[in-house]
């Protein structure tokens, strides 16, 4: 058995231990055009979610809190505000595409293309559409993405472009003991596996 095995075969642990690295998010140089990241899990909007985001953004139009109202509309019940679709959708892209970023440059070419209602589970993938470098920061490149949300029915219910400033990999120092956004000796530190 080789002298970095870390079971003794069977599926067993051995009495070594060790820190590895969990996804670090991806890099400027990471990023390749045409590449399509699907982002992990779904996630079903509820009523709660549209009430408390309205409430919080104060959206006054009764189309997403005002069910008497909403009945009578073409839709027939309330509405998702639109804006806690787009809020949702960027933070499932985030674990592919900004976990590293130091700033969004900027939102364009939004587009509902449907309706979402409570219950609705949406899926959200990224398509990197351009990539380039930084003209007054070398730390950083810019990343153009197009963000697509769909609900559980394949019905595309978002777009948008997405433009954030990424790190570049020799500009961080990511380590099983310190991650991003860890501070240093906060955990298991090397030491405590010695």
């Amino acid at each position: 058995m080789a002298e970095d095995d870390t079971s003794e075969g069977d599926g067993a642990p051995t009495d070594d231990r060790r820190l590895v690295a969990g996804w670090q998010g991806r890099y400027y140089e990471d990023f390749a055009v045409g590449d399509v990241y699907k982002h992990p899990y779904g996630r079903t909007v509820t009523e709660t979610d549209n009430v408390w985001f309205t409430n919080l953004t104060m959206n006054v139009n009764p189309m997403h809190f005002n069910e008497a109202y909403a009945a009578d509309t073409e839709f027939g019940e309330r509405l998702v505000d639109g804006t806690f679709v787009i809020a949702l959708a960027v933070g499932m892209s985030v674990v592919d595409v900004s976990a590293n970023a130091t700033a969004n440059l900027g939102y364009d070419e939004v587009r509902h293309h449907a309706p979402v209602y409570h219950g609705d589970t949406i899926f959200a993938e990224s398509e990197v559409l351009d990539k380039r470098e930084s003209d007054s920061r070398d730390h950083v490149g810019i990343v153009t993405t197009e963000l697509r949300a769909y609900n559980q029915d394949d019905e595309l219910v978002l777009s948008l472009e997405r433009t954030p400033m990424v790190l570049k990999r020799d500009h961080v120092e990511p380590s099983p003991a310190r991650p991003t956004g860890w501070p240093e000796g906060v955990g298991t530190q090397p030491e405590d596996l010695e």
